[in-house]
C-alpha cells in the first residue's frame, strides 16, 4: 500500500528517547508535511467508512476520543470528518469539573487518566485514537473510561503499533494500525 510506505517512510527514530532503552518513533515530520499530514487522516477516515462504521451495530461514530497529548492533534480532525464530536483524555487534573479516572501502567511507567463525566452518553458509539500502541497500558485506560461512562468502543486507531509488545491483546475492542513496527 503505497500511502503506508510513504508515512512509515517519514517516521523518525530517536533511540534511548526518554530514557535509555527506549526507541521513540517520532510522528512529527508528519505533522510538519501537509501532504503527509492529509495522507494519514485520510487514511484513517477511510479505515473508519469502509470497515469500521459497516461493521459497527449503530452503523456510525459519535465520539472520537483521543489520548493526551499526541490523540489531540488526531482525534478532532477525525471527529469532525465523520461529524462525531471529539474527547479529551487528559492526565489527572487537568480537566476541570466532574471526572472519572483510571490508573495505568505503560513501558516506562505508571500514570492516571481522567476524562469529564458527562463527555459520553450511555450507549454512544466511541473511537479511540493514538498515535501509537506499545503495552497497551494507556489505551485500556481510555477505554476503561468509556464503559465507565457508558460508552461502546468501537475501534481502537493508532500511526503505529510495536507488533512484538502486543499491547493490542489487553483492549476491548479490535484495534487499527497505519503501520506495523517490527523492533
Amino acid at each position: 500500500m503505497a500511502d503506508v510506505e510513504y508515512l512509515q517512510s517519514i517516521i523518525r527514530n530517536h533511540p534511548d528517547f526518554p530514557k535509555k532503552g527506549i526507541s521513540f518513533l517520532d510522528i512529527f515530520p508528519i505533522l510538519r508535511d501537509p501532504i503527509a499530514f492529509e495522507t494519514l487522516i485520510t487514511h484513517f477516515v477511510h479505515h473508519i467508512t469502509s470497515q469500521t462504521i459497516p461493521k459497527s451495530l449503530r452503523k456510525k461514530v459519535d465520539i472520537v476520543v483521543g489520548l493526551d497529548a499526541r490523540g489531540f492533534l488526531l482525534g478532532p480532525i477525525i471527529a469532525l470528518r465523520l461529524g462525531a464530536s471529539f474527547v479529551p483524555v487528559r492526565k489527572r487534573g487537568k480537566l476541570p469539573g466532574e471526572c472519572v479516572s483510571a490508573n495505568y501502567e505503560k513501558e516506562y511507567g505508571a500514570d492516571t487518566f481522567e476524562m469529564q463525566s458527562d463527555a459520553i452518553l450511555p450507549g454512544q458509539s466511541v473511537i479511540i485514537v493514538d498515535d501509537l500502541i506499545a503495552t497497551g497500558g494507556s489505551a485500556k485506560a481510555a477505554g476503561e473510561l468509556v464503559k465507565k461512562l457508558g460508552g461502546v468502543t468501537v475501534e481502537y486507531l493508532f500511526i503505529i503499533e510495536i507488533m512484538f509488545l502486543k499491547g493490542y491483546q489487553c483492549l476491548d475492542a479490535p484495534a487499527y494500525s497505519v503501520i506495523q513496527h517490527l523492533d
